[in-house]
């Protein structure tokens, strides 16, 4: 009995060994390592909201399109804003959007998940006055 309780324990601790780091990945932890930053450049403002150039994942093992590194130069102490995402190919003529997100500072936000390599999309952030052009780091 005694060799079999300690057989069991080796059994135990090596299977927990090899199954850390999968359910770690697994759950996001290691994941934003993989993903890309960029600081994309303004493509057009309407309706309140400035809206990002087209932006496209890139082929990696990054799930998640998130923003950081938020500030207002003319405004060096503003450091949140509101994003949303609009995913392409319009539906109806028109983008599919996610929900707003007030992201601030230099922490990644998550805007989206489970978002497939190839997707083209932009980012959009509601402005505070006119004129006003937040910069920020996208990850994708």
């Amino acid at each position: 009995m005694r060799r079999l309780t300690y057989l069991l324990a080796i059994l135990a601790t090596v299977l927990s060994t090899a199954l850390i780091p999968a359910a770690a990945s697994a759950s996001g932890h290691h994941g934003n390592r993989k993903c890309a930053s960029v600081q994309p450049e303004a493509g057009f403002y309407e309706g309140g909201r400035v809206g990002t150039e087209v932006l496209t994942v890139p082929d990696s093992r990054c799930r998640t399109i998130s923003v950081s590194h938020i500030v207002d130069p003319a405004n060096p102490s503003d450091r949140c804003q509101t994003f949303l995402v609009g995913f392409y190919p319009p539906v109806d003529g028109s983008l599919t959007y996610t929900e707003p997100v007030t992201a601030c500072g230099r922490q990644r936000t998550v805007l989206a998940r489970n978002v497939p390599d190839g997707t083209e999309y932009i980012v959009l952030y509601d402005i505070d006055y006119l004129e006003q052009r937040i910069h920020f780091r996208v990850h994708h």
